[in-house]
């Protein structure tokens, strides 16, 4: 009876020992998982959504949006509490996230003009916007490309078009769906004017297909085309960005159930659930094709919730605001062996960030770019602390009001400010009139009680080192007074025009 229990327990043991081989074999001292990848340089999934707000997940409190597929990667990886975009809309945010740089250094501050509402509500000439990133700038696209990654991008770029040196492909990406421009339908063919679509890539389609659903197709193509080599998938995906349109059950499902004074809106959360589906469809083939061992996933939002359809309370503002409700967004990374499941960190991280620690993720020892304003955040992912650091955003320009949105009583959601938190505080600095606000983040999370008459010792210290990260990045500062300006009249017929309120 011994010698048959211990045959049984070798047998197990070379089962259990033939089985591991298989999955992760040595060849050269070099070790590879069942894929085929070498573990020092893992995959990289960045799921970037649009729009998409701190609270509008399940996971986050929200009882209206139902968002399984996100709730579950939140459990098997990281939550970032207090995770920041670098701009409060798009370009901005994206441009930094691609470079690692704050927005002074690249000068895109906003999308399209600087300009933006009435002329006659604008006090200053705002600082003159770049709608391109330069193509000089080396991308984290570039970087990986050049450590032997595959490099595709499925969905949103918007820093520059083809043609202009600094479209995706001449940005490091060498494949491409959607890319260029924005979009006017999530219906194909994905133009309200039914011609052609306007994404690359894309120039067949089915009636009634969905945006999102497309981009998860596409998505699910570059896994299995590319799964031979690291890769590095930035699925940007246009959800929950406007126009506000999903599929019509789903819309069904969302007005048929209870809502609250915050998320309410059965369009906006039908959208929410198609692109919460395509990220469990991508995270499955993972698992389908054998990579999700060796892939970091990251799931980000490029800045907060549009204030017109959603609002992120407990926290203050919406999209286009410095205020927490228009770029404190949520974050999740899920690294296997790295980051604990179900673990939180309280430390601020923001999108400067990801360019270095995507570095040292992929194990880039010699850098093409070493010059980033952001500090690597992998620390972090294995439970270790990070050393306080102040984090800083400049917006020398103008976003008008949103339509709709009953909670910002101006006529702008922002005017030309620059921010500061350092530790626990917040201060906010506005140009027009030159006054400072300062918030007390973890105390008042609302950003209810200005502190600044209160503890002018705080307001001095965060207003030198604002001052002093300006003088650092060559921060543009708007002075220059605008002489249409003339508050509580009507827009005069040549100021410059309103643009549209989706960014």
């Amino acid at each position: 009876m011994l010698i048959m229990r211990k045959y049984l327990y070798l047998v197990l043991f070379l089962t259990g020992f033939l089985s591991h081989s298989y999955a992760r074999e040595t060849v050269n001292g070099v070790v590879k998982d069942a894929s085929g990848q070498t573990s020092d340089q893992p995959n990289i999934l960045f799921i970037l959504v649009d729009d998409w707000g701190w609270t509008d997940l399940s996971s986050a409190g929200s009882k209206y949006y139902e968002t399984p597929n996100i709730d579950r990667l939140r459990k098997e990886g990281m939550w970032f509490s207090q995770a920041y975009s670098v701009g409060p809309n798009c370009a901005p945010s994206r441009a930094s996230l691609m470079t690692g740089k704050y927005t002074p250094r690249h000068g895109i501050y906003t999308v399209g003009n600087a300009d933006r509402g009435n002329s006659v509500d604008r006090k200053l000439i705002p600082i003159e916007n770049n709608t391109v990133l330069n193509p000089s700038f080396v991308t984290i696209a570039e970087e990986l490309k050049n450590a032997g990654y595959s490099t595709g991008l499925i969905g949103k770029w918007q820093l520059g078009g083809k043609g202009k040196g600094a479209d995706a492909h001449a940005q490091g990406f060498d494949h491409v769906i959607g890319g260029t421009g924005g979009t006017s339908a999530y219906f194909y063919p994905y133009n309200k004017d039914g011609k052609a679509s306007p994404h690359e890539g894309i120039t067949t389609g089915g009636e009634g297909e969905y945006l999102t659903d497309r981009l998860t197709d596409e998505a699910l193509k570059f896994l299995d085309g590319n799964k031979q080599k690291p890769f590095f998938l930035y699925l940007s995906y246009f959800a929950v960005h406007t126009p506000i349109e999903a599929k019509a059950d789903i819309i069904s499902k969302y007005k048929s159930k209870k809502a609250d004074s915050n998320h309410y809106n059965p369009v906006y959360a039908a959208m929410i659930q198609s692109a919460d589906e395509g990220i469990g469809r991508v995270l499955k083939q993972l698992d389908a094709l054998n990579l999700a061992e060796n892939t970091l996933v990251v799931f980000f939002s490029d800045n907060g919730g549009m204030g017109a359809v959603t609002a992120q309370h407990p926290l203050r503002g919406s999209k286009g605001m410095l205020y927490e409700g228009g770029v404190r967004v949520p974050l999740i990374v899920k690294w296997p062996g790295k980051t604990k499941a179900g673990s939180q960190t309280d430390s601020p991280v923001i999108g400067v960030d990801f360019y270095p620690t995507l570095l040292e993720v992929a194990n880039i020892q010699k850098p093409l770019n070493t010059d980033v304003d952001g500090d690597s955040f992998v620390p972090l992912l294995s439970g270790k602390p990070a050393p306080q650091r102040d984090i800083f955003w400049h917006f020398p320009a103008y976003l008008e009001a949103y339509k709709g949105d009953k909670r910002n009583k101006d006529a702008f959601r922002t005017r030309p400010v620059s921010t500061i938190r350092s530790g626990d505080f917040k201060l906010h600095q506005f140009y027009e009139d030159g006054r400072v606000e300062l918030y007390n983040i973890r105390a008042d999370i609302g950003e209810t009680k200005d502190l600044s008459k209160y503890n002018p010792v705080k307001t001095k210290e965060l207003k030198d080192k604002l001052e002093a990260w300006k003088q650092k990045t060559n921060a543009p500062i708007p002075t220059q007074l605008n002489p249409e300006y003339a508050p509580g009249t009507q827009p005069k017929p040549n100021g410059a025009p309103t643009v549209a309120t989706e960014e």
